[in-house]
């Protein structure tokens, strides 16, 4: 059974930082690119950053580039998404995601596998 299990979303304010995890299970880690995708009440699901793993490249939307990392722990199949500096706009339920094109594609209709999402809220 495929598995994407997000942690670590919860409320902050405004400047400060979360980590959230995603911990794969179910599917040949390697073989998949792993991103994060948020939605925001009203708004559509956006991509915000992937890390392909064949090579660890990483990419980011322009709203959170230089604020968010994006990481992996091979040995754990996690992936991890370190946000600093973070704004109320960044306001939203964050979903990991799995496919193999992910970091190609971005786009949220063709990603084959989904976490259950985590709250993220910043307060101002």
């Amino acid at each position: 059974e495929v598995q994407l299990v997000e942690s670590g979303g919860g409320l902050v304010q405004a400047g400060g930082s979360l980590r959230l995890s995603c911990a794969a299970s179910g599917f040949t880690f390697d073989d998949y690119d792993i991103g994060w995708f948020r939605q925001a009440p009203g708004k559509e699901r956006e991509g915000v950053s992937c890390i392909r793993r064949r090579d660890n490249n990483t990419n980011y939307a322009r709203s959170v580039k230089g604020r968010f990392t994006i990481s992996s722990d091979n040995a754990k199949n996690t992936v991890y998404l370190q946000m600093n500096s973070l704004k109320p706009e960044d306001t939203a339920v964050y979903y990991c995601a799995a496919d193999p094109s992910l970091c190609r594609t971005v786009v949220a209709a063709l990603v084959e596998y989904w976490g259950q999402g985590t709250q993220v809220t910043v307060s101002s």
